[in-house]
């Protein structure tokens, strides 16, 4: 059964997603509920897949991933095939975080974290480049960000 998502419910998420590590107690204050009512919610939210799971923000800088592209992929070939053995391969490629299917000019946007321009490089080449189905590859290198909600 699908959870029916209201206004406090949006509420909890907002301020989960700002911090992830908030302390029910906190939380509840912050939307105005008891703690066991807002600690009820939460574990409806989780139980229903609403709340997937929790993060930690690492710094790309701090990591070793600081070079970030986004890149678009057209495939030759547009067979489940062909798509299931690009998304197998890009589900086991280290440097891709996101991978998705989209409608328009290419079949897929990859977001691509690397050290820096020459492992990028090395991804292109040696990852992309082997796919036998992958007819244009096209890369949008991240100059810098003024926004970014991703958790």
């Amino acid at each position: 059964m699908t959870k029916q998502i209201d206004e406090m419910d949006r509420r909890i998420l907002r301020a989960l997603k700002a911090d992830g590590r908030i302390t029910n107690l906190k939380l509840a204050e912050s939307v105005n509920l008891s703690a066991s009512a807002c600690l009820r919610r939460v574990q409806d939210l989780e139980a229903a897949g609403v709340i997937k799971g929790y993060r930690a923000r690492v710094d790309p800088c701090r990591d070793g991933r600081s070079f970030v592209a986004y890149v678009t992929v057209g495939l030759s070939s547009h067979t489940k095939a062909a798509q299931e053995g690009f998304e197998r391969a890009m589900a086991i490629a280290h440097d891709v975080v996101e991978c998705h299917n989209v409608a328009g000019a290419f079949e897929y946007l990859l977001r691509v974290e690397t050290e820096d321009l020459a492992s990028y490089k090395r991804f292109h080449t040696d990852t992309l480049g082997t796919l036998t189905h992958v007819a244009s590859i096209t890369s949008y290198i991240v100059m810098g960000s003024s926004k970014d909600e991703r958790g």
